[in-house]
């Protein structure tokens, strides 16, 4: 079973948020908890774990700002 990767919302105002950087290859195996991506919002930058063990496949990219809610990857 895949399980999506969304942009969370790490705050009540928090409305969109940007990857500065992917910390795993797409394609590489996962832990639950290995942290995969860095998220910058306009107040702090934070480090989002896996929610699963499994194989990563990233779409989103670096530097793009996304909607809360918009799925950037998966872990199948």
């Amino acid at each position: 079973m895949a399980h999506e990767l969304l942009i969370p919302q790490l705050g009540v105002t928090m409305t969109e948020g940007t990857i500065t950087e992917w910390l795993v290859e797409d394609g590489e195996a996962v832990q639950e908890g290995d942290v995969l991506y860095t998220l910058a919002t306009d107040k702090t930058e934070t480090d989002i774990e896996s929610p699963a063990a499994g194989t990563l496949i990233i779409v989103g990219e670096v530097e793009v700002e996304y909607p809360v809610g918009t799925v950037v990857g998966r872990i199948e």
